[in-house]
């Protein structure tokens, strides 16, 4: 462990593990504060793409710190064999384990108020001319205080201009069309990703399904959205009119990430109330 870590950091019990390393809680021996300590081991990155990723989510992070809803990062060490990310402390429960926990779609007010802190932590990324690229209910953490933190920043890339973006990165359920179909993209495929995360929290299904991922880039690629009556019939029709807007195939009409915040919906805090619309 790198020698200025242990000087700075008391690192303690393990409370997380992804693909290359784990995550620890720790506290400052200076402050006492306490944060976490994300610890990659760089011998099993694969190939130089990954270690291209590691260099670049750190710098992307850096770009985009002091948005309230995007997780901190307040410290880097590294040594031969690691690179530790000093973090904001969140709970361990992330958006996926809430949605899995309530068994049940969250009220319009309930998810608007998540949504809202999504959408926005979202804007500020492409102000800054960053795109998250893997948006998800598991990338979306709370702090102590209950406060949404936008998490994982592994497959983000700059956005620049009108330069596009290229590369199949995401997840199945989460990736924009665009990026399936192997076409240059920009930062809206956020916009797709973050309608589906709305969508699961109306619904507590996915709007496009399948048994493998192939059958679901196939569902996503198709686009055919439907709001099912039984699972909808109280969801407003604002609602469902801001989904269709992110949900949108045809990127030049989907919504952009400052669109989405002006939308009805938003701007009632999900208090909308319509005729019930079974479309």
């Amino acid at each position: 462990m790198s020698l200025s870590l242990k000087k700075d950091y008391q690192v303690c019990e393990e409370i997380g593990r992804g693909r290359f390393g784990v995550v620890s809680r720790c506290f400052s021996t200076l402050t006492g504060n306490s944060f976490a300590c994300k610890s990659i081991d760089k011998t099993q990155l694969l190939d130089e793409i990954d270690r291209e990723c590691l260099d670049k989510e750190t710098k992307i992070m850096n770009h985009v710190v002091g948005y309230e809803n995007i997780v901190n990062l307040v410290d880097v060490f590294e040594d031969e064999t690691h690179l530790y990310m000093i973090l904001d402390l969140c709970q361990e429960q992330t958006l996926y384990d809430r949605i899995l926990q309530i068994n049940r779609s969250f009220s319009e007010t309930e998810a608007c108020a998540i949504f809202t802190q999504l959408i926005g932590a979202i804007g500020h990324c492409h102000r800054r001319g960053v795109a998250h690229r893997d948006l998800k209910p598991d990338n979306i953490l709370f702090d102590q205080w209950n406060n949404l933190k936008l998490a994982d920043f592994g497959s983000a890339d700059w956005v620049n201009g009108d330069e596009k973006m290229e590369g199949i990165v995401g997840t199945p359920y989460y990736v924009a069309p665009e990026v399936i179909l192997g076409r240059e993209y920009n930062e809206k495929v956020d916009v797709w990703s973050a309608g589906v995360i709305l969508y699961i929290m109306l619904a507590g299904i996915p709007p496009f399904y399948g048994e493998s991922p192939e059958e679901i880039f196939e569902a996503v690629i198709r686009g055919n959205l439907r709001f099912p009556p039984r699972i909808f019939r109280s969801v407003s029709s604002s609602a469902k009119d801001l989904i269709r807007k992110m949900l949108c195939r045809d990127v030049s009409r989907r919504l952009s990430g400052e669109q989405v915040l002006r939308h009805p919906w938003i701007i009632s805090g999900g208090e909308t109330r319509a005729m019930v619309d079974l479309t």
